[in-house]
């Protein structure tokens, strides 16, 4: 091997991951973010920046396509794994690294150990014996113009499409499986930064909501011609009563640092949103509770729940969400520190350990003035209007736009960590989880949902990403039957 294979295989010791997470796999998600983070690995933003693909959770059969599109993406080599439980976690990262490593050859002795492994029948063949190639009969919808998955589809075996037929084995039982891929070449990781200016926050969020939505879902054809296999934008009014060109992009639902499962159908005239459908991916049945809304769930269920630890999955869930909408802003490093502290949480951090470095953390993001700037006045939603939507929770309570959503879960962060040691019960009456109210009529990400097209139209691309993650809506709610103890409790 020559100069240029060893530096590529040692790059593989740190490969730069993409997560993908699927409805009922938050735990799995937390589990990977923590563990990529203690080895030290770059964190994708977008396809053509991974080295891994993580899926956490169980494919559906309607999944497989947009999975595929995501891995075709992906440059020279690539491996995808699925991981199923988040006890699996730690043993899958390190495999898929010494795989990478592995594969990191240059492309002539790429090809001939594929060769070889075929001439074997190694790893990568079928459950009938032949390898499926990496070619044309593979690449279907190359182009990215799969649409996106619905609810409803049911068709289609993921663990054919995306699994076994194609020498990739999901993560179960100890066992996992690996795929190569061929693609084309790209740059790796992101250098982490905070926005200086205004213009500046525009740019990364501009490049990153584009890059990684039309690299993760591909156009919707939906009412459009194509050229070239290209669609073509329709015309339509816009807000000033001009005839602009119209286009209908999907996003989500691999998108980082976005809401799990959701998928928005958007039509767009330049940037600016004129028109939203809200979809999202089917979720499990109940066979296990959401995980930010565990603790109030089992306390309704009859189960003995303290206070302290409803207490530490609220703080934890309020620095996922808002380790989500600091990363959309472009805050990387604040990103990172809220992550950090949330698997402190839950991996059962004293008050007395956590709280200094907490409450810095949270004071460094409020005194923020060019944070301020950046996200005030967006996705303004007064408390009458949210109580007129059944929105409950910090979305009903901030009273204000995006910022005021950001301060209400900082605020609710620092009230929380005063009672991480409190080992009073959970009472079953106590029925509020960090969405809101887990026994009105509806769960509360539902009533987040339904606010969106009201908050998004007329909103700027880059600004409708921010309104979302100042939602941040948990589809793991929407679970049949999930609530329905809760709800009558």
């Amino acid at each position: 091997m020559d100069l240029r294979g060893l530096l590529r295989r040692a790059a593989m010791q740190r490969p730069a991951v993409l997560a993908v997470t699927l409805p009922g796999a938050t735990d799995v998600r937390v589990a990977v973010e923590a563990e990529v983070r203690r080895q030290g690995w770059p964190v994708a933003g977008a396809p053509a920046d991974a080295d891994l693909l993580v899926v956490c959770g169980s494919p559906e059969p309607g999944e497989a396509e947009w999975l595929e599109d995501i891995k075709r993406s992906m440059p020279e080599p690539a491996v995808r794994i699925v991981v199923h439980e988040a006890g699996q976690v730690v043993c899958a990262l390190d495999r898929a690294r010494r795989d990478l490593t592995d594969r990191a050859v240059i492309p002539g002795e790429a090809d001939a150990d594929d060769q070889r492994e075929a001439a074997r029948g190694e790893p990568g063949d079928d459950a009938h014996g032949g390898r499926h190639g990496r070619g044309d009969g593979h690449r279907h919808g190359a182009h990215h113009g799969g649409s996106p998955p619905r609810a409803s589809d049911d068709q289609g075996d993921p663990n054919h499409s995306m699994g076994h037929a194609h020498g990739d084995h999901a993560v179960h039982s100890g066992h996992e499986g690996y795929e190569g891929h061929e693609g084309h070449e790209g740059h790796k990781g992101h250098e982490n930064h905070q926005p200086d200016d205004h213009a500046a926050h525009m740019d990364h969020m501009g490049h990153q909501g584009h890059v990684g939505h039309m690299g993760h879902m591909g156009h919707d054809m939906h009412a459009m011609g194509e050229v070239a296999g290209l669609p073509m934008a329709e015309r339509g009014d816009d807000r000033d009563e001009l005839r602009l060109d119209q286009l209908h992009v999907p996003i989500g639902p691999g998108l980082a640092d976005w809401p799990t499962g959701l998928i928005l159908r958007l039509t767009m005239q330049g940037d600016v949103v004129q028109g939203i459908d809200v979809d999202h991916l089917s979720v499990p049945p109940g066979h296990r509770l959401p995980f930010w809304g565990e603790p109030w769930l089992r306390a309704a269920q009859g189960e003995e729940v303290t206070r302290g630890s409803a207490a530490r999955r609220r703080c934890a869930a309020h620095l996922d969400s808002a380790g989500r909408l600091l990363a959309v802003v472009g805050w990387d490093d604040a990103a990172a520190r809220c992550r950090r502290l949330r698997d402190e949480l839950l991996s059962g951090a004293s008050r007395e350990r956590i709280s200094g470095d907490l409450r810095e953390a949270l004071r460094r993001v409020e005194r923020s003035r060019t944070l301020r700037w950046s996200i005030a006045g967006l996705g303004e939603l007064p408390s009458s209007r949210a109580r007129a939507a059944g929105v409950t929770g910090p979305a009903l309570a901030a009273d204000g736009d995006a910022y005021d959503r950001l301060l209400m879960w900082l605020g609710e962060i620092g009230r929380g960590i005063e009672g991480l040691d409190d080992e009073r019960p959970l009472t079953p009456d106590e029925l509020t989880g960090p969405r809101g109210r887990l026994d009105g009529a509806q769960p509360p990400s539902r009533a987040l949902l339904g606010i969106l097209p009201e908050l998004l139209t007329g909103a700027e691309f880059a600004c409708a990403r921010i309104i979302v993650a100042s939602l941040d809506p948990d589809i793991e709610e929407l679970a049949p039957a999930t609530l329905s103890g809760a709800a009558h409790a």
